[in-house]
């Protein structure tokens, strides 16, 4: 087998109105390698792809497939050229047949007629042929999602791609599930075909993956083979050192808050099958405990179940001293639990609102709508929590969706401050923000600490986590494996070395 490249990327740049998404970087692909392009969000990753497949036009540097410069317009002329994407959800038609979805578009025909017993007859073969035991009969919806993926990818050899794209292909499957595609991978990679795997799962990477490519910001920090690169270096790379110009901001809550014994929230083996396994946590009043982890650890899930956004099937919440039954966003409100998810522009704010508008809706909630809030005393908050977050510009009739990412979530938080929660949950807070919003928002959940609230905060940059938080919680693959509770531990090399050994030495 050659060891000459067939997709050589140089210098990809990608700018989006004003975000450069890639800044020259470099990526490999060798026939019969699997790849694997690791990085957290907004590393480029998705990006890198969608510029390989014809999604994205590059604004600058050079593509080759099989050595010859190449430019597609579209994920169709990549398709034709050799190039297939298997996404983490199936793009085919559940309510066809296996044989029916491996062949749309190519069924072999007689005369004007589909010829079923052909179709079939080749489907099998393509399955046997890649190691998959399938009805090729039976519709598409009658098998598990790990089963439609193989379905999946199994198509795309078929229309004979020279290079597989695989986008976190396994986070829905469980284990048996991801030995069987792995073992497809495998099978494939020993027929020639060249894999890019993307995945958050760094055990699965670590068994499958020849080599690796680990981007960070839009940028190349490397590639390495699997087998030269260690996990706590992997890591390393990925989540990198935060910038050294953010203010430096103490922790205070522990030191005025950690003799209280009775915790304000603690559960008890919750947990949600397929998205978080049970777990335990408790958190006090005025106590920051922060949630660590790489992308798709469990992180978001873990806090959604706290929140009510999703339903738990086992374990306990206790909140203020009694047990919660029914739990849900608008009880969760009622108790005091706030929650500024992840994604703030669909899930937190209404876009074409204004900020004034968005900022009550939780107040206005609490009281039934039946009993709006007076236009003054609704003017005077909304006036005075833009001058306390310096919430830009300070104009509360303007739309939310005109403001920057950061004066976004400063309106977001301003919502539940205005109810004066017990539990605040920040997800992600100062993703995607300005330097100056992000230490404004840093300096909020201190002092709001300080004051004796409660705040669960998750965040990828561990810099941050260690910063504010008097208790760490660790997540690896949707596993809580361990809560670090000393100053000593409460470190970013501390917390690497957790995610790396599962807790274990923990």
């Amino acid at each position: 087998m050659s060891d000459d490249p067939i997709v050589q990327m140089t210098g990809i740049r990608k700018d989006f109105t004003g975000v450069r998404a890639l800044d020259g970087v470099d990526f490999t692909l060798r026939p019969g390698e699997i790849h694997a392009v690791m990085g957290e969000n907004g590393a480029g990753k998705s990006t890198l792809i969608k510029v390989l497949t014809g999604v994205h036009t590059p604004d600058a540097g050079e593509i080759r497939l099989d050595g010859r410069p190449v430019r597609f317009h579209s994920p169709g002329a990549a398709q034709a050229a050799g190039i297939s994407t298997v996404y983490q959800e199936v793009n085919l038609t559940d309510n066809l047949s296996v044989a029916e979805n491996l062949f749309a578009g190519r069924e072999p025909r007689l005369g004007p007629f589909i010829n079923f017993r052909a179709m079939r007859r080749k489907a099998k073969a393509l399955l046997d042929d890649i190691g998959i035991e399938l009805n090729v009969a039976a519709p598409l919806s009658s098998y598990s999602i790990a089963m439609q993926q193989l379905v999946a990818i199994s198509r795309a050899v078929d229309i004979e791609a020279k290079v597989l794209i695989l986008d976190e292909p396994t986070s829905s499957l469980d284990r048996d599930e991801v030995n069987v595609l792995l073992g497809v991978m495998r099978r494939l990679a020993a027929k020639g075909t060249a894999m890019v795997f993307i995945s958050h799962f760094l055990d699965q990477v670590y068994d499958i993956a020849d080599r690796m490519t680990v981007l960070r910001n839009g940028q190349l920090v490397g590639e390495w083979t699997t087998a030269e690169l260690p996990e706590s270096e992997l890591i390393g790379h990925m989540l990198g050192r935060e910038a050294a110009t953010l203010e430096q901001i103490e922790r205070t809550a522990a030191a005025h808050h950690a003799a209280e014994e009775e915790p304000l929230m603690e559960v008890t083996g919750l947990g949600r099958r397929g998205s978080i396994a049970p777990y335990d946590l408790r958190v006090r009043r005025g106590e920051v405990v922060g949630l660590a982890g790489l992308l798709g650890s469990g992180r978001t899930e873990t806090v959604r179940l706290i929140a009510g956004a999703d339903r738990a099937d086992s374990g306990k919440l206790r909140f203020d001293g009694k047990a919660v039954n029914g739990h849900n966003p608008r009880t969760a409100s009622a108790r005091g639990i706030a929650f500024c998810p992840e994604n703030r522009k669909t899930e937190g704010l209404v876009g074409d609102l204004s900020v004034a508008e968005n900022m009550i809706l939780a107040m206005q909630a609490s009281r039934g709508w039946a009993r709006s809030i007076p236009v003054a005393r609704r003017d005077k908050l909304v006036a005075e929590f833009i001058e306390k977050l310096d919430i830009r510009p300070g104009d509360p009739d303007m739309p939310v969706k005109n403001l920057s990412g950061g004066n976004q979530q400063k309106v977001l938080l301003a919502r539940w401050m205005l109810i004066e929660p017990k539990l605040l949950i920040l997800d992600e807070p100062t993703r995607g923000i300005d330097v100056g919003a992000k230490a404004d928002i840093q300096r909020l959940v201190a002092e709001l600490s300080s004051d004796g609230m409660a705040v669960l905060f998750v965040s990828a940059e561990l810099d941050e986590v260690t910063r504010l938080s008097d208790r760490i919680a660790v997540l690896r693959d949707r596993e809580l494996v361990a809560v670090l509770e000393s100053e000593a531990d409460m470190t970013t090399e501390r917390i690497v070395d957790t995610i790396v050994s599962g807790g274990r030495e923990a």
